[in-house]
Formats: C-alpha cells, structure tokens, sequence
C-alpha cells in the first residue's frame, strides 16, 4: 500500500510540475557557496512544489577520453548500473519503490548524474543516500560491464547507419583535427572493445572528484538543509583537483568533404571554430544567428532554403558555446538531387548576412523572441537546475539568469555586424556532405 500511495503521489506532484512549466516566473535567487570537498554548489530554494532537484556535473566528458574514444561515456552510464551493496537490480527498485528519478548523461565537456526526489523525509533521505553511493562507490560489476558495453556498440552502429550521424562524426573530426572534442563522444566498435574495469575505475578516480564537481540544487528545502545535502552528496569523494584547462583548437583551412551513402536524403552541415562559454561576442552572435538560422523556418535560411526554393524542410544554424571554442554550425536534409543547389544557396545566405548584416526589423523581432521565451527555458526545478549547473560548470556570474533578458535587448544591429565580420569567415568554412546513392 505503501508504494502505491507514493507513486500516485509522485504522479501528482509530476503533473502539478509540468502544469507550473505553463506559468510566468520570477527569475530565481542563486545561492552559491563550495563544499569541504572543494565541490561548487549553486541552490535555489523554491517551495512551489515539496520536491527537490540535485544535479551534479563533473568535467569529465569526452574530452577526457584521452586514447580510449567512449572511455567517459562508459564510465559515466556504470554509475546507475549498481553501487555499493546494491547491483543494477537492487537499485534500480530502491528508487522506484519511492518514486525516486535518477538519471545520467555526458557530452564532450561534461558527464553528471541527477536526481528528483520528494522534499520530504524519509524519501529525499534515501534519494541522497543513493545518490552520494552511486558517485563515490560504482561497483562496476562484470555483467554490467559487458551490458552497457553491448547498449553502447548498438547505438554505434545505429549511428553508422545515419546519414546525419555520419556527416555529424565526419564534421567534427575535419574541425578539430588531433583536439579532444575530434573523436566521437560514444566511442568507435575498436575502442569500446578495448575499455576494461580497470580503465572504467581509473577515470573515475581521476575525473569523479570534489574538486571536480558542480551540485546544482533546486527545491523545498532551506539553506541550512541544502548545504547538509551538499556534503553528504560529496563526503564519500575524494578532494582531488580539478580536471586541467582544454587546449584552443586550431583554425582549420575551409574545404569540402563529400561521402556517398545509399539514403534518400543528402545531409549538409557547413561551419567552423565558433565560441567558448562567456566569450564577449557570445550576446550578438547569439541573438545574430537567430536571424540568420536559429529560429529556423521563419529565419533567413529558412527563407532562402525552404521559402523561397523547396530545396530542404529541415535547415537551421547555431552556435555551439563550450569549455573551448565550439562550432558554428549551419545544417540541411535536402534530396539527393538538389544537394549542390542547397549548399550553394547556404554558401550564399551565410556570405550576405556576414556582409550586410540582419534587417533591423529583423533584429527587433529576433530580440523580442528571444527575451520572450526565455521565462520557459527556466520554468520548472529541472529546467533551472541544469540552467544553474551549467552556469556554475563554466564559471558564469551568478546573475546570468538576470543578465541574458537584459543583454539580448541591448544588442544593437551595429553589435550584431561587428561580431560575424570578426568571428565568421565563409572563406573558412568545412563543407560536409553525406547521402546520394551508391553507384
């Protein structure tokens, strides 16, 4: 009866959350202080539902991988797969049994693991006594070994079967050449065969440290209880040091790589070196690509690509922020036979917009959308508890929520102009190319 009566509650609460994603918020007070393990802590404390939010993000993506491709993806999908006295089973029913969400993920910057829990005693107790096992003591069991083992060869080869997966792959490599975000953050069928538990318990001890952490922490419960929570999280890690600063990549020559593969549609993706988090062209270039490509349909590209000429249903640009530059990115699926007209017609639409600029209109609209729809991106605990981690992972000022409305109105069409002619050169843009039919 017990289970029951928590899990209609938790069902309750979910959609008593979802429904609050529909209301207008006030934006959240940060909190931030560093644990005795050297873990940064950024809190808001919201009791507009007794639930509560703990994500914790390591730098210890896969631009950890160093010569194992995968190596941090696999490290950080054993974390749930049993820890301490409990195996992939056990704990995986200690949480259900108590409507308790963990989960975990990672990119090529970051790895984290998170969990939503009931506020209340005695559910939030046992979400954080799991949680802080599951960080500090992964049992990194043989038969879950060769489980994800198994889940993430599969996704690769799924990957391989994609034309868009390809040129994505094919993309970064010709970007960032011998740099670590160059390899495929799930790891190659040769790599993955290699990881073993002893490499797997390695890069946890390297990567999985106090000083390596960022708890972000969104819920009911006051500053005194979430700093408890905050040690108790980290207690069982060691201090550590923190992963060492990425090197720049280095600006490549702009070039075409073509791959022929047997699909209906040929994907596009045209870019180059972008810009880091906190980068002070980060606000025009933004707000700037949402005129060019980001809002996607309505923008230029959507225009000049899919409007105008048929040519593509799908095109879009962005810009990719990370610990080191990321990309800028332009894509399109367009048919086999209209892939030169696309990409001309791409080439040409990134070429003006860098030259001209965008219409004040234009710029008007852009800036209203954008400041508009900024509330949603912060509209529940989940959504502003990986806001607030990835404000504290890279080191952003605490009032960044306050900051973005502000800065993005004040970007001026001449901010706007500036920024692409010093940052974007359609000169050095790779070209990708994947699709056709095989001869």
């Amino acid at each position: 009866m017990t289970v029951v009566r928590d899990s209609a509650r938790w069902l309750l609460l979910l959609l008593l959350s979802l429904l609050s994603g529909l209301l207008p918020a006030a934006t959240p007070q940060l909190q931030s202080w560093t644990t005795s393990k050297g873990a940064k802590v950024i809190f808001v404390e919201t009791d507009a539902l007794p639930m509560l939010d703990v994500r914790v993000v390591f730098d210890a993506g896969s631009a950890r991988d160093g010569e194992l491709a995968g190596l941090a993806a696999f490290t950080n999908a054993m974390l749930t797969e049993g820890a301490g006295e409990w195996n992939a089973d056990a704990l995986a029913s200690r949480l259900e049994n108590r409507g308790i969400d963990m989960g975990s993920g990672s990119l090529r910057d970051m790895a984290w693991v998170s969990v939503r829990t009931l506020s209340e005693e005695p559910t939030r107790e046992v979400a954080i006594t799991t949680l802080a096992k599951v960080l500090a003591e992964p049992r990194f069991d043989a038969d879950a070994i060769d489980r994800v083992r198994e889940q993430m060869l599969v996704a690769r080869r799924q990957l391989l079967q994609k034309p868009g997966g390809i040129a994505s792959e094919r993309f970064y490599r010709t970007l960032y050449g011998e740099h670590p975000y160059a390899h495929p953050p799930g790891g190659t069928e040769q790599s993955l065969q290699r990881v073993d538990k002893a490499q797997l318990r390695q890069f946890h001890r390297q990567y999985y440290v106090g000083a390596n952490a960022v708890i972000a922490m969104v819920g009911a419960v006051d500053r005194a209880t979430a700093e408890q929570i905050a040690e108790r999280v980290t207690a069982g890690l060691p201090k550590g040091q923190h992963a060492p600063d990425l090197p720049e990549p280095k600006p490549v020559k702009g070039g075409e790589l073509r791959e022929v593969f047997p699909s209906s549609q040929t994907h596009i993706l045209i870019g180059q070196l972008g810009i880091r988090r906190g980068d002070p062209d980060y606000f025009p270039l933004y707000v700037g690509n949402h005129v060019l490509g980001g809002s996607s349909l309505v923008s230029i590209l959507g225009d000049e690509v899919r409007n105008k000429r048929g040519l593509s249903y799908s095109v879009y640009s962005y810009f990719s922020a990370m610990r080191a530059a990321g990309p800028f990115v332009m894509a399109a699926q367009t048919k086999n036979d209209k892939a030169d007209e696309a990409l001309e017609v791409m080439r040409q639409t990134l070429a003006d917009f860098v030259q001209q600029g965008p219409a004040k209109e234009a710029l008007d609209a852009a800036k209203k959308n954008l400041v508009g729809g900024f509330p949603l991106q912060i509209a529940n605990n989940g959504k502003i508890a990986q806001y607030i981690a990835m404000i504290g992972f890279y080191d952003l000022p605490l009032d960044w929520l306050e900051q973005v409305p502000r800065r993005i109105a004040a970007v001026t069409l001449a901010d706007v102009r500036d920024a692409f002619v010093r940052r974007i050169d359609p000169d050095r843009s790779i070209t990708v190319v994947v699709g056709g039919k095989a001869e």
